[in-house]
């Protein structure tokens, strides 16, 4: 069962949102004239037929369960946009990732969500979010094919830990150039503080949208993790109204900030269950840490600092075995 605040029920737009409950907003849509599916559970689309020049935008939320925020956020911005439902000016996809998770009010069922947009699972390729993953992509794929050039995918989420950045931004290398720099252009006017340049997958819905389907595609770090119904949506303003701005094909009401901006200097993967953080569990992310310093240890295996200086994003040494248990990263800008 979605949860509800301590006070009573969930705003309406939001209930319906945690329930992949589409069907107010769908019928406004399909009223203006909008071509409306619901490919998956959990996945809405919303196109203008005869228009193949409209930008193509998927909005993700929820791939992890308990990230709530961008899913209060998105809920009251598309249930706003219903209402004006001609001013949406590009072809939409919504895809509210780990249902069975958010009813739960938890991360994940069976393994994180976010790393199973790949070929290879080993071990977890039986497991719930692995079906999920699938059911994702094989919408995604439907959704942009045959769109136009302009392709967007933002995977909007919130983090565990404090971070030096409350908000920042993973982007893959391999997004063109052009579409490159109007996204962080874009990240700057919703407040993102920091931009990591990512140039290998891990398996995120972000990056598989970008390598395959040629997407400016990007994670995002939207402050600190929350209940339903009890986030402080105050610090998501400046990313909800740039995000208004895109789906209705104005310009961000400010230009924004200038991101700093970050290069992957190594994957710190977990071999073993012997691995072992040379850090506390409090440690924040963007935490600097000198040339030589030790990261993690792994039986035989010592994850040090190459640069002069390093910065750790995301430490997490409860992941699985094989999968990334922290990100270091240098400044470039």
């Amino acid at each position: 069962m979605t949860q509800t605040t301590s006070s009573g029920a969930l705003p309406e737009a939001v209930r319906a949102l945690a329930e992949a409950d589409f069907s107010a907003v769908a019928g406004r849509f399909t009223h203006a004239g909008f071509t409306v599916a619901q490919p998956a559970d959990g996945i809405l689309t919303i196109k203008r037929a005869g228009a193949p020049d409209r930008a193509s935008v998927l909005v993700s939320v929820g791939v992890h369960g308990d990230e709530t925020g961008p899913i209060e956020v998105v809920a009251h911005l598309l249930e706003a946009l219903s209402h004006d439902a001609t001013k949406l000016a590009v072809d939409l996809m919504l895809c509210v990732g780990n249902i069975g998770a958010i009813r739960e009010g938890k991360r994940f069922i069976d393994a994180d969500l976010n790393r199973m947009f790949r070929a290879e699972r080993g071990t977890l390729a039986g497991t719930a979010e692995a079906a999920r993953a699938d059911v994702m992509m094989a919408a995604t794929t439907a959704f942009f094919d045959g769109a136009g050039p302009v392709r967007w995918h933002l995977d909007l989420h919130t983090a565990i830990r404090p971070s030096v950045y409350p908000t920042f931004a993973i982007v893959p290398e391999l997004i063109e150039a052009g579409a490159r720099g109007k996204l962080i252009d874009w990240l700057g006017a919703a407040g993102i503080g920091a931009i990591i340049m990512n140039p290998q997958s891990a398996g995120t819905y972000s990056y598989y949208a970008s390598e395959h389907h040629g997407a400016a595609g990007t994670t995002v770090e939207l402050g600190r993790i929350g209940t339903l119904g009890q986030n402080d949506i105050g610090q998501f303003a400046e990313a909800a109204q740039a995000l208004d701005a895109l789906l209705r094909g104005v310009a961000p009401a400010a230009a924004g900030r200038a991101p700093h901006i970050f290069n992957t200097a190594q994957q710190i993967i977990k071999l073993s269950d012997q691995f072992k953080m040379a850090f506390g569990r409090d440690t924040q992310n963007f935490t600097a840490l000198p040339q030589g310093a030790e990261i993690a240890r792994d039986g035989d295996t010592v994850y040090t600092v190459r640069h002069a200086q390093e910065y750790v994003v995301f430490p997490n040494p409860d992941v699985r075995v094989g999968l990334r248990a922290g990100l270091m990263v240098v400044r470039a800008a």
